[in-house]
């Protein structure tokens, strides 16, 4: 059986998020409205298929959503620049690493930003 790896991918957000979602624009004071609204997030599946998964509102066989609301409400679009990248890793625990720290570097640059 091949080692599961882990991914970080990039979802360009519809900026509507920012005037809709009063925690979204909470959790980004920085954002000035030129730059996009993100979602970062990490998985164990190709960024294609957990995007999918976004946008369906998909449920496990053990009846837990595994999509985010607010991609799959806001979602447009994987941004495969900013994040390609970054090469799959060998732990869960690294994936978060990577998710939280690739989020922050996006915020710094003036993006709105989403994240666990």
């Amino acid at each position: 059986m091949p080692k599961t790896q882990y991914y970080v991918y990039v979802i360009e957000l519809s900026k509507r998020v920012f005037t809709e979602n009063r925690k979204f624009r909470e959790a980004n004071p920085q954002f000035n409205g030129v730059l996009e609204c993100l979602y970062v997030g990490m998985t164990s599946k190709i960024p294609a298929e957990r995007f999918k998964q976004h946008k369906t509102g998909f449920v496990n066989k053990k009846g837990h959503k595994l999509s985010a609301g607010i991609v799959e409400k806001y979602g447009l679009y994987l941004r495969g620049s900013l994040f390609n990248h970054i090469k799959p890793m060998a732990t869960r625990t690294e994936a978060l690493k990577m998710e939280e720290t690739l989020a922050l570097e996006l915020r710094r640059k003036k993006y709105a930003v989403w994240f666990n």
